[in-house]
């Protein structure tokens, strides 16, 4: 590398977050317990400055430095300044449901910064070795996170169900990186593209190493098969690292995903194909229906994730701009109406009680009009109900799919109608669940007459988020042409 040439700019935000939270690490020493909002305000600061650098940093193309290891295009951007307003949403949302458990300690907000940066990582970088550095810095961050809790059986033991797996699928991802090195002799995105191009690589070795990278990919996602650690983690989890785990990472996993499959191995697009289809279509149909059978609703939003990723997954097998396009947006409503839901769950937890069973929703309605509401949009956009953002993001998905044509399945083509349909048909079934919360809060008799009391800046808050919601589902053309322009510009260097 040469220094002389160094150009820091594209990764400013992510010097600025790390010289941050070390700042903010050593500071909180000398922070006494009842003063701990210092820590909470130099956090949420920290994300508005990111935001702020991000935005002035921005290029309508791609630009790389560290020798071609960290590129700054419009994808990664648009999706890292959505993280760091997720993610201070997240902090928002928590400050009162950590302090009534004795977890509003410096530890929890460095160790959240650090995993924005382990995603910040992941979202620009292009190549093997620094992905999967984001990845590790992201994954150590959020074990940590879940076992904040010492005094929690389980939460230490949703913390090692996710740790043990967590490693397997970085073996596996680990082991199909190599085997794409061995074929292509490059760990370089690019350079791998251009191998796999020109025909100068090790076909049967590229492939193997394919399967073992899907693989890995989809345990990061949590799609089926390799879903069993979603809804364990999702219930042992306090609920505000729940709500950590299932918000900002999921846009990482989506930028990952179109790093390696999409900038590094489309040219392969006819044998990844195949194996997106098998995966998506599992996913919506077990999410979904073992969904039905919970009662517990963290335990069902981790089915509901499931089944979610299978649609995410839907946009991506169409392997065009369109449906790239149409699968960040999805990912971008999934995870704007994931911190609507949580948030409402976590103003409806107080000391001493946790709401995440169905039955504590009942009779919402009777103890506050406004958090129903704000629910009822979150399960309507779930189900992909009009107008809500929800609907526009599974139309926009399937219309992809459907565009399409056909899919190649590796063992023939297979017209890409019978799996909009399958969707559609797997969306109805995953309404009953969603509905059923519905009727909880506005058809039960209330279980409880304690009142809910929310901060004053997570009422505000979480109202906007909720609309936003409707919002998008009536206005959606901003967002989605946002969202096709920078597949278009990121895509544009290959």
């Amino acid at each position: 590398m040469n220094w002389a040439d160094l150009n820091l700019m594209p990764a400013l935000p992510e010097i600025f977050l790390l010289a941050a939270l070390s700042f903010i690490l050593v500071l909180d020493l000398f922070i006494p317990d009842e003063k701990r909002d210092v820590t909470y305000g130099l956090s949420l600061l920290t994300l508005a400055a990111c935001a702020a650098l991000q935005l002035a940093t921005f290029e309508p193309f791609a630009t790389t430095t560290f020798s071609g290891m960290f590129v700054d295009d419009p994808m990664a951007d648009i999706i890292k300044v959505a993280m760091y307003g997720v993610t201070a949403a997240v902090l928002v949302y928590t400050r009162q449901y950590v302090a009534d458990r004795g977890m509003f300690r410096g530890e929890y907000y460095t160790l959240s910064l650090f995993a924005l940066l382990g995603m910040n990582v992941m979202v620009s970088s292009s190549h093997f070795l620094t992905l999967y550095i984001g990845l590790e810095l992201l994954s150590l961050a959020l074990y940590a996170l879940i076992a904040l809790r010492r005094d929690s059986a389980a939460g230490t033991e949703a913390a090692m169900k996710y740790f043990v797996l967590g490693a397997l699928a970085s073996g596996m991802l680990l082991y199909g990186m190599s085997m794409v090195y061995g074929a292509t002799g490059s760990l370089a995105i690019s350079e791998i593209a251009a191998a796999i191009a020109s025909g100068h690589s090790n076909a049967v070795l590229l492939v193997f190493g394919l399967v073992f990278l899907v693989a890995g990919l989809a345990f990061k996602l949590g799609a089926v098969p390799f879903h069993m650690w979603v809804p364990d983690v999702y219930q042992g989890s306090p609920t505000a690292v729940t709500l950590m785990l299932g918000a900002a990472p999921k846009l990482a996993a989506f930028v990952f995903i179109i790093r390696i499959l999409v900038q590094g191995m489309g040219e392969l697009s006819g044998d990844w194909q195949g194996m997106l289809v098998l995966i998506a279509a599992l996913s919506m149909m077990i999410g979904n229906v073992a969904a039905i059978a919970q009662t517990n609703i963290k335990r069902m939003l981790a089915y509901s994730t499931i089944s979610h990723m299978g649609f995410l997954l839907l946009g991506l097998l169409a392997a065009n701009e369109q449906g790239y396009a149409s699968a960040m947006f999805y990912a971008m409503v999934y995870v704007l109406t994931t911190l609507a839901g949580f948030g409402v769950l976590l103003a409806l937890s107080h000391a001493g009680f946790e709401c995440e069973k169905l039955e504590d929703l009942k009779g919402l309605n009777q103890r506050n009009s406004w958090y129903a509401f704000l629910m009822l949009l979150v399960m309507f956009s779930m189900a992909g109900i009009p107008p809500l953002a929800g609907f526009y993001a599974k139309f926009a998905v399937i219309k992809s799919v459907v565009d399409l044509g056909a899919v190649n399945m590796g063992f023939g083509m297979v017209s890409a109608l019978y799996l909009a349909v399958f969707a559609v048909m797997m969306s109805l079934v995953g309404a009953f669940y969603y509905l059923r919360v519905v009727k909880n809060m506005y058809f039960d008799d209330k279980q409880s007459d304690a009142p809910i009391v929310v901060r004053g800046e997570m009422k505000v808050l979480l109202s906007v988020n909720a609309l936003a919601l409707l919002v998008l589902g009536v206005l959606p053309q901003g967002l989605i042409e946002l969202c096709i322009e920078a597949m278009r510009q990121s895509l544009a260097v290959l």
